[in-house]
């Protein structure tokens, strides 16, 4: 989501970079009719792209923060889960320890140490047991949470898109209705512009291909 934000401001950046270089253009003091058309291109390019740093800071604060937040919940939840692991393997560990001495003659040397065993086994089993059990409560209520958590952020991005393409139409529309010669369509500016092209191909001062 940052790299699509960033790609955007550089975007938005990039095109008034560039109604910026055609308005210092020496063509726009010559022409009149050619400045007023850049620097309605200019004005657009400056719109848009104040639509789009709101847009962004938008996401900034309303999607790419919480994602952040919400990140930083699993490295607490992946402690808990090694916790739990390693306390199963102890658990493991004493539990072997007391089967061993329960299969073993019983004899008081053999009681005895069974008896320790079992002492030492008891508090990390119900270590485990509780650790367990939390998990096993809290893990299901953590990963059907996270609609709930995301919903809103989602609803905020979309309206955030709705809201600069909107704009983002509205600018456009404009700056169709201050430069566009009605009534040509596409084909017939595409073959004004080849017939303008193949005029400067045709002096003498330009090489041949």
């Amino acid at each position: 989501m940052k790299k699509s934000t960033d790609a955007d401001l550089a975007m938005s950046k990039s095109a008034v970079k560039i109604s910026s270089d055609l308005l210092s253009n020496p063509l726009c003091e010559q022409e009149p009719s050619f400045l007023e058309m850049v620097t309605a291109f200019d004005t657009a390019m400056k719109r848009m792209d104040s639509f789009n740093q709101e847009k962004v800071n938008q996401i900034q604060k309303t999607v790419i923060e919480p994602l952040k937040k919400f990140s930083s919940v699993f490295p607490s939840l992946n402690v808990a889960v090694k916790r739990r692991e390693q306390t199963l393997q102890d658990y493991k560990r004493l539990q072997s320890k007391v089967e061993k001495y329960e299969e073993k003659e019983r004899t008081g040397p053999v009681l005895a140490k069974l008896h320790q065993a079992r002492e030492e086994l008891r508090p990390v089993k119900e270590d485990f047991e509780a650790k367990n059990k939390q998990l096993l409560e809290e893990m299901p209520k953590f990963y059907s949470s996270r609609i709930d958590y995301f919903k809103p952020s989602f609803e905020s991005l979309v309206r955030a898109q709705v809201v600069y393409y909107t704009e983002m139409h509205k600018i456009f529309g404009d700056l169709t209705a201050q430069i566009d010669r009605p009534g040509l369509s596409d084909e017939q500016r595409e073959r004004e512009n080849d017939a303008k092209l193949s005029e400067l191909r045709a002096l003498s001062i330009v090489a041949d291909d």
